[in-house]
């Protein structure tokens, strides 16, 4: 890793929940967490993109972003990442949605690049997993027609999946783009019982955004050292490859009204590994 990465925050994660939701875009107060992060010392926060109402959402418009870069230049506090979680809801990969977001992607990246954001994380877990050859081969299909607006741009697709380190090394290499990228998430791979060594030395190389959670093996997200990641080996990883992207907390919830005491304890939980 470099001297120092930038730590930043899931959005919505310094805010009380929305409707019990562990993460949701905070539509009417999204423009408060920046100050809360300032406080807590971070250096960034990582968008929510989501919702069938998007075209609302402050990335899909001229008005909402310069109120972010209003903020930005206000606080110090950058958008570098986007989590679009809205592809979740329609996959690239899916027939009955494919042009449409395919659509709603190019859109978002040529809008992101006014904020110089350099990373859209787009998730193929759960709801949008990528569960066989034909789906893997539509997702590709879906990217390829995107990457040249990537390319335009300098924006990196970061891609979030659950498949095994080997299929996930192979779909990688399938593409013929540098801006095509990976997200590692330190819970999901926890869950799904992987081998972080095993999977940071298949395709650490094309990882640039490191999501920051804890998750019991098959189960769901829990505070952090409370399930079975092991942190000390992926963090010793990184090192090892010189890791220079970003960590975002994407942590647990706690006690409702005290988001920032427990984003405290938990920058405080990372940085005796990134020291």
């Amino acid at each position: 890793m470099k001297a120092k990465n930038l730590i930043g925050i899931m959005q919505g994660r310094l805010l009380p929940p929305i409707n019990s939701r562990i993460q949701a875009f905070p539509t009417d107060r999204w423009n408060e967490e920046f100050a809360i992060a300032k406080e807590l010392g971070l250096d960034c926060i990582e968008f929510i993109f989501e919702g069938e109402d998007y075209e609302k959402h402050p990335l899909m418009n001229a008005d909402g972003i310069n109120q972010i870069r209003q903020i930005e230049s206000q606080t110090g506090i950058k958008v570098l990442s986007v989590c679009a979680d809205y592809f979740m809801d329609f996959p690239l990969h899916k027939v009955n949605c494919l042009e449409k977001s395919i659509s709603v992607l190019r859109q978002l990246i040529a809008n992101a690049a006014v904020l110089d954001v350099k990373d859209i994380i787009i998730p193929c877990v759960d709801n949008s997993k990528l569960s066989s050859p034909l789906e893997i081969s539509n997702f590709k299909t879906s990217l390829d027609k995107c990457i040249p607006s990537t390319e335009k741009y300098g924006i990196n697709l970061t891609l979030e999946t659950d498949l095994s380190p080997e299929d996930f090394s192979d779909l990688l290499t399938r593409f013929n783009s540098p801006y095509i990228k990976v997200n590692y998430d330190i819970g999901n791979s926890a869950s799904n019982g992987y081998n972080p060594e095993k999977e940071i030395e298949t395709y650490g190389k094309w990882i640039t955004d490191v999501h920051i959670k804890d998750r019991v093996y098959k189960g769901g997200t829990v505070p952090l050292s409370y399930g079975n990641a092991d942190f000390n080996t992926v963090f010793n990883k990184l090192k090892k490859i010189n890791f220079s992207g970003i960590f975002i907390l994407q942590t647990a919830r706690r006690d409702m009204g005290k988001e920032k005491e427990t984003i405290k304890e938990y920058m405080n939980f990372i940085k005796k590994y990134l020291n």
